[in-house]
């Protein structure tokens, strides 16, 4: 029986960035904030990878070659499903061409490996929160209010292969490979 770990490909970011996104915590109501050790800005979301095909990946991946570059990371807004709020999220400014140059050259490796990539429009983001049921009306002031924070420079000098293991509480990540960028 083949064995499969699910997984995504993400930036890491420091702890300096994240103290800040963890300072921003409204505690509202209907609203449930990730801790630092969830916050990453997904590059591509894969999903279940047999063991046999992570080898390939990790290969393919590793032939990735673009410079490293820095990335700022600025306001904050929010995805609707359903017309509700579905998740809080810090955003990377106005545009970056060197992080969706990472994102497609990441995509290609995943199609490279055999693997079916991610399709979905590239919004990069960083997930801080999840909504348990909060109303926009009772979201929007606090948004207003941050959305034009600065959250810190970063130096993207990598990439990494998470797996994810869902559980009641959270995910848990576990880094599986980090491929550096050139320098």
């Amino acid at each position: 029986m083949p064995i499969y770990k699910r997984l995504f490909i993400g930036l890491e970011l420091p702890a300096s960035n994240k103290a800040l996104m963890e300072e921003l915590d409204p505690e509202l109501h209907g609203l449930r904030w990730l801790s630092a050790a969830q916050l990453h800005l997904t590059l591509s979301f894969i999903g279940d990878v047999a063991q046999e095909h992570q080898a390939v990946l990790h290969d393919s991946l590793q032939q990735v070659r673009v410079p490293a570059f820095f990335l700022p990371l600025q306001g904050v807004g929010f995805f609707r499903a359903r017309g509700r709020p579905s998740v809080v999220w810090v955003g990377v400014g106005k545009g970056h061409p060197h992080l969706f140059a990472l994102h497609k050259h990441v995509q290609d490796a995943i199609l490279h490996a055999g693997l079916e990539a991610d399709l979905k429009p590239f919004h990069p983001h960083v997930t801080v929160a999840r909504s348990c049921g909060i109303s926009t009306q009772a979201l929007k002031p606090w948004i207003r209010r941050h959305e034009s924070d600065d959250f810190g420079l970063f130096e993207v000098k990598d990439f990494v292969v998470f797996s994810s293991v869902l559980a009641p509480e959270r995910a848990e990540y576990h880094e599986e490979l980090r491929v550096s960028l050139v320098p």
